[in-house]
């Protein structure tokens, strides 16, 4: 039996579920989001609260129930308030910054600055020269951009320099052992 699939969707004020011709839309003050109703799963809505139900017991229905409880649960909490991801440049030089309103640029110890274009549904801000924030609406598409822009430079394991998530712990290793 799915653990996170048989958990109830709290659907908070001002927030409106609609399942009509096998999608499920979800609408509220930041936005309007839709998608797909997973095959092997059916949508319900009733007393602003939505459940997932399954229609088998083998593992594909199982699986399937729980990401489109996931899912349905994250788009609630997208349309309400909303997600962000944190990063944080660090380095001698390493900065940040956007370019008119579409165009992140970033100086990260390369021969040329790196300018990124902001995607549709992402909203890119920046908070001095090393932090950038990462915000919308659609949890996946957040975290994907994020990891588009910690993918120009991972932080490396030395010195610690390259883009971290705020909260990421990077572990840390010693250097050459006859340096001393």
């Amino acid at each position: 039996m799915s653990r996170v699939g048989t958990l109830p969707v709290q659907i908070p004020g001002g927030v409106t579920v609609t399942v009509k011709d096998g999608q499920v839309t979800v609408k509220g003050p930041k936005g309007q989001l839709t998608r797909v109703v997973e095959k092997r799963t059916r949508v319900e809505v009733a007393d602003q609260v939505a459940t997932v139900a399954r229609d088998g017991e083998d593992r594909e229905a199982r699986a399937r129930h729980g990401l489109m409880r996931a899912d349905l649960n994250n788009m609630v909490v997208g349309v309400s308030e909303g997600f962000e991801k944190r990063l944080v440049l660090s380095g001698v030089g390493y900065r940040a910054q956007m370019k008119g309103s579409q165009t992140l640029n970033l100086s990260l110890g390369f021969s040329h600055p790196v300018d990124m274009e902001v995607p549709e549904g992402v909203e890119i801000a920046t908070e001095g020269n090393t932090n950038v924030i990462v915000r919308g609406i659609d949890k996946a598409r957040v975290g994907q951009v994020a990891a588009n822009i910690r993918g120009y430079r991972p932080p490396e394991p030395y010195k610690g320099k390259g883009i971290a998530y705020a909260n990421e712990v990077v572990r840390r290793k010693e250097g050459k052992s006859g340096k001393k």
